[in-house]
């Protein structure tokens, strides 16, 4: 029902050398791949030197100069080229942009990795790639009892993390007291009290729905006619909400945010900016924080990697193996259009001859790649990011998304395939596996952890996805467009505590045209979606507005308010149709609301939905619905679909995942 319209071997211990750690040379190892001629190896050090060659010996200080050797390298490649980084933090100043047109693609069949020293060894060292800086000189705030302050210049943040802990913005934590009107330029309420909240026109209001969630700033709030009190906000973010949202859903906002009038709440923060250039970050500490000695880290970049290849050109085989990507943001959502929303896509207002029509765009990448093939990410850590964690789009095929962990991002995990505005695109054999997606959307919530947009055999499988507020995993579209997706496969993932917050959204989520037929369709199978009765209304498996040419074939799917089903919409030739269920276990769990079929699922009746066309149930077991769970568990083939799903054995240690 959720339509929008609108690594190198290392055999040697570890030893303190001048302050360092350091390890023995490795020996020459073969290519970074398996097999072919030994690989050329570049290092890059804190402790090294950007005048330095690059060697063991004498490595590189950043990975920025690491890149530049690449480049010199790839022309002429006979070999892999990997660029191994010793165990630090390296704070980047400008994104490390890879492009084909500089030559930061392999060749000849070689790639470029840039990997952590010891990768896939006992004696891996840590690396991180942050876009962050470090805030010190804390000192207690004169004015506020219990709050600490620091400089930061021309800071500017919606992130903070402090003790590798994602602080909370200052926040009154409900909606606005009195009784509350919509008006063309914001609200008016009969509460005196936001009068009294401290520099306003840095406040948000946020509002919640079903399954869509934005923010609009507030522009000033004053005494108006009557003793109300008026409430202006930002332009053009106000109309935008009103047009995507309705009225109705402006007059309850869920949460008021972002002034120092709300920093009563201990691990709360607020940035200053009321003195250009001269920002001061305000800060209350959770019990035991030690400002003089509290590591505290606020996002600087956007982006921390990209890759742009351009038609016809993709930027190609770039491997980025054992490496941590952490603080990045996203500020776009403070600018005056806000973050009128849903999903992981906001409007901005129409250009040229379509002033009139809202632009639908995507929340990026914090490390994206478009227009791009053969990229690797394999045992990596995406972690403290504003955006979403990692993008392919823009024409991307063949790219590999293998063991990462995807935790503590704004948005969502991994998203690929024709993001909005884009309409069309060739995006086909990607790979999203064995991957650990949760506790995701954090401040956006209404996001996905995986969302494949528009792909043609895509593969999303054995991936572990919990924890989060809205969907698991996302396939389909954002609007009504079809020819886009076809053989794409849904395979072995683990899927449970989805919907957390917000309601109308599913374990596995589809919608859309999915393939022209069976043969080429969608194929959803031997997935365990589990334990996740939220709310008034999700689905563990969920087909919704549109799915067509879809298999749903030995899943293991309980605990939902609804186990399958969707809303199949009639009008604009919009219905759910052609869906074979065959093998699966379920409790065919139905909400009290909804009134039963007499075929399996949760189907919304008219006159919002209709009935769903040629739909077809072999071989389906239902399970006890008092006790799903046990009932799966004493059935081995139902235990069996458990028990395979998620990530494969040989990956769960590295994930951080009980064996």
């Amino acid at each position: 029902m959720a339509d929008l319209r609108v690594g190198a071997v290392v055999s040697a211990l570890i030893v303190a050398v001048s302050g360092g750690a350091w390890a023995a040379a490795p020996p020459t190892s073969a290519s970074a791949h398996g097999g072919g001629p030994a690989a050329q190896q570049l290092y890059v050090a804190p402790w090294g030197s950007d005048r330095w060659p690059g060697t063991f010996e004498r490595p590189f200080a950043t990975p920025a100069r690491a890149q530049q050797a690449v480049r010199a390298g790839t022309g002429a490649m006979t070999s892999d080229i990997v660029v191994n980084l010793r165990g630090g933090t390296y704070r980047l100043s400008a994104p490390l942009r890879m492009s084909e047109a500089r030559g930061d693609s392999g060749r000849g069949g070689h790639r470029v990795v840039y990997r952590a020293y010891g990768y896939g060894t006992a004696l891996q060292e840590p690396v991180t790639l942050s876009g962050g800086r470090e805030i010190r000189g804390w000192r207690p705030d004169p004015a506020r009892r219990g709050v600490w302050r620091a400089d930061v210049g021309a800071l500017d943040t919606r992130q903070l993390y402090v003790g590798g802990r994602r602080a909370a913005r200052a926040g009154q934590g409900d909606g606005i007291p009195g009784k509350l009107k919509v008006t063309s330029g914001g609200l008016t309420t009969t509460s005196a009290v936001p009068r009294g909240w401290r520099v306003p026109e840095d406040i948000e209001l946020r509002f919640r729905f079903a399954y869509v969630e934005g923010r609009c700033g507030v522009a000033g709030v004053s005494r108006g006619p009557g003793d109300l009190t008026t409430i202006r906000m930002d332009q053009p973010c106000w109309r935008l909400a009103r047009d995507l949202y309705g009225a109705e859903l402006l007059a309850m906002p869920s949460d008021v945010e972002n002034s120092p009038s709300f920093l009563g709440k201990p691990g709360s923060w607020y940035l200053d900016r009321s003195r250009p250039g001269r920002h001061e970050l305000l800060y209350r500490p959770r019990a035991g924080e030690d400002m003089g000695r509290a590591k505290v880290t606020a996002p600087v970049l956007e982006t921390l990697v990209s890759g742009t290849g351009s038609p016809g050109r993709p930027v190609h085989d770039i491997a980025f193996e054992g490496l941590t990507f952490a603080h990045a943001g996203w500020l776009a959502p403070s600018e005056p259009a806000g973050f009128a929303a849903a999903w992981s896509m906001y409007l901005r207002p129409g250009k040229g001859e379509r002033a009139d029509e809202p632009r639908l765009l995507t929340v990026p990448g914090n490390v994206a790649f478009r227009t791009a093939e053969r990229i690797t990410f394999r045992g990596n850590r995406f972690v403290h990011l504003g955006a979403q964690g990692l993008e392919f789009s823009e024409n991307s095929s063949h790219n590999t998304v293998d063991g990462n962990v995807f935790t503590d991002i704004s948005d969502g995990g991994v998203v690929l395939g024709v993001l909005p505005p884009d309409t069309k695109g060739s995006n086909r054999g990607n790979r999203i596996t064995n991957n650990w997606i949760h506790h995701i959307a954090a401040d956006h919530h209404a996001a996905s952890g995986i969302w494949d947009t528009g792909g043609r055999e895509t593969t999303i499988a054995h991936n572990q996805v919990d924890h989060v507020p809205y969907t698991g995993i996302l396939s389909g579209p954002s609007d009504d467009l079809r020819g886009l997706m076809r053989g794409n496969r849904i395979v072995g993932n683990r899927v449970f505590a989805t919907n957390r917050l917000l309601a109308d959204g599913g374990g596995i989520y589809l919608r859309g045209e999915q393939g022209t037929s069976h043969a080429d369709g969608a194929v959803v199978s031997g997935n365990a979606v589990t334990g996740s009765a939220y709310g008034e209304w999700n689905v563990g498996i969920y087909t919704d507005d549109s799915s067509n040419w879809i298999t749903v074939r030995d899943n293991a799917v309980h605990s939902y308010r609804a186990s399958i089903g969707g809303c199949s919409e009639e009008w604009g030739d919009r219905p759910v149709r052609n869906i074979r269920y065959r093998g699966n276990f379920w409790d065919d769990a139905v909400p009290d609301w909804l009134p039963r079929r007499d075929y399996p699922g949760g189907w919304p009746p008219a006159p919002d939905c209709g009935d769903p066309h040629d739909l077809e149930f072999k071989d389906n077991t239902r399970l006890t619905p008092a006790d799903p769970a046990a009932d799966c568990a004493a059935r081995p083939a139902c235990a069996a679909i458990v028990d395979r799903a998620g990530p494969q054995p040989s990956y769960r240690r590295g994930l951080g995942l009980r064996p």
